[in-house]
């Protein structure tokens, strides 16, 4: 599997597994060990983004967390919306940076939005989600 982030950044993108990239972006470790700990079920549903909008932000007092927690809030977002919004797909950017892309052409910066949601609780999750979801 071709993962662009672990290297080789000039690679033609196009090549990726797009199942392999999901199941990668999927993982969201600290975001799913964070939630677990709240009692917050991660299970790709949107009722999960309205749970971890619900919990008490204790990791924007860890400016060591913060950044890893956020970017990890945003793959998971893109990997709901991924996987419940019909037409939506994940799409590598030249610079290497995930992208959710719905079949209308508008991309989503889901990294950006969940670094804005780790750091501020805004916008929430489950917003976002209804946005595309409605698109």
């Amino acid at each position: 599997m071709k993962i662009p982030f672990l290297g080789h950044r000039r690679e033609e993108y196009a090549d990726l597994d797009p199942e392999g990239i999901a199941g990668l972006l999927a993982e969201c470790e600290l975001l799913r060990s964070q939630a677990s700990r709240e009692g917050v079920q991660l299970d790709d549903s949107v009722e999960s983004l309205e749970a971890l909008d619900q919990v008490v932000p204790r990791w924007r007092d860890d400016e060591e967390v913060l950044p890893w927690l956020g970017n990890d809030a945003g793959l998971y977002l893109g990997t709901v919306i991924v996987r419940t919004v019909p037409g939506a797909a994940w799409e590598i950017r030249s610079d290497g940076q995930p992208v959710v892309l719905l079949n209308t052409g508008r991309e989503f910066d889901v990294v950006e939005l969940g670094q804005e949601w780790a750091a501020s609780g805004a916008p929430e999750l489950s917003q976002v989600y209804a946005e595309v979801a409605e698109e």
